[in-house]
């Protein structure tokens, strides 16, 4: 199965998004979701980062909205527009979760 994830908050609770298990995993951050892509504590990176075989993108637009540009995103997250966010859940994912 390829399942799109979409996070839209920064819950440090990462228990139900480390049981998903997926043929694709794709992880997509909107809203407030969107600061595990540029916030580190204690020099680390947001453990939702370390899903083993996921990809990552964050909505451009909700960076944007919160004072933040491309160049503050972890690299192994894909900055994408909103209309992206619409291709990638219809046509590169059989099912979505929103966490």
């Amino acid at each position: 199965m390829k399942l799109g994830v979409i996070v839209s908050d920064l819950r440090r609770t990462v228990n139900s998004f480390e049981r998903l298990q997926a043929e694709k995993l794709g992880v997509i951050l909107v809203q407030n979701g969107i600061y595990h892509a540029v916030l580190k504590e204690n020099g680390e990176a947001s453990p939702i980062l370390a899903k083993e075989g996921a990809e990552f993108y964050a909505v451009k637009e909700d960076l944007e909205s919160r004072g933040f540009g491309d160049g503050d995103v972890d690299g192994k997250v894909k900055v994408v527009t909103y209309s992206d966010f619409v291709d990638l859940i219809m046509n590169d994912y059989e099912k979505t979760a929103w966490l």
